[in-house]
């Protein structure tokens, strides 16, 4: 810290002695009293991105856990100038070992698949969003990238994401994180979690910490397809104890 006014030493050996007894309350209690302010944030993230839509079909919002019951069945349909297949298959089969309880692989052919992933340049995004995903020649395409998930109080039945290649490199490892992410089950976003991708706002660009505890939450087996949001309140702590030790 640095004290430009008269008296500078003084002020200077008040404010170490202040860090020294906040030190001590730390070492104290400190400790104990963080963790439980970091669980309650990952618990309000969870809320906050299973829960709900960023884009919910007609306004309306279903707000029960959404997640795949059975395995994640991918296919990869590049169709950019560069090929992402390899980065893109990359990242899908790692999930295996960042998610607990979710099972992925890669398919052959989209008929094999109940996700599928479009990798596409920016001219093309529209038309791809139009014919494939939505499938309605006048649908809106909001954002940069895209994903739609067709779900009930059973599960997802279905996803597919639309990924820009040709934005930056940047862009399109924020885009294959969040719409693969998303379409696993956390549809929502919301701008104040600035550890997650899971907010347009944020500058994340990896699958991070704080994500990966969500993604394990969801796909907890004590966690159910169609669960409301009162419902799963009592047991998202024991459920958070459980992802915390798989993520490191």
């Amino acid at each position: 810290m640095q004290i430009v006014a008269a008296g500078k030493w003084a002020r200077k050996r008040i404010v170490f002695a202040c860090c020294a007894v906040l030190f001590s309350l730390f070492a104290l209690g400190g400790n104990h009293a963080h963790a439980v302010a970091r669980d309650a944030e990952v618990i309000r993230g969870f809320n906050l991105t299973v829960f709900g839509a960023e884009y919910a079909p007609f306004g309306f919002q279903s707000r029960y856990i959404r997640k795949f019951r059975k395995p994640v069945r991918f296919y990869i349909h590049n169709m950019s100038r560069k090929n992402r297949t390899k980065a893109v298959r990359r990242f899908i089969l790692g999930l295996n070992r960042n998610i607990k309880g979710l099972k992925t692989r890669i398919v052959s052919s989209p008929a094999k698949a109940n996700f599928i992933i479009h990798v596409v340049d920016r001219k093309d995004y529209v038309n791809i969003v139009r014919t494939k995903i939505y499938r309605r020649p006048n649908a809106a395409t909001p954002g940069k990238c895209l994903v739609r998930s067709v779900f009930s109080r059973r599960g997802i039945k279905r996803s597919d994401a639309a990924i820009v290649s040709d934005g930056g490199e940047k862009l399109f490892k924020r885009c294959l994180i969040e719409e693969i992410l998303q379409g696993l089950g956390p549809l929502n976003e919301h701008r104040s979690l600035w550890r997650s991708v899971f907010n347009d706002a944020s500058k994340q660009v990896s699958f991070t910490r704080f994500d990966r505890l969500i993604l394990n939450m969801l796909y907890d087996p004590r966690i159910k397809n169609g669960a409301s949001l009162e419902k799963v309140q009592k047991i998202l702590p024991e459920v958070l104890r459980s992802a915390k030790r798989r993520v490191r």
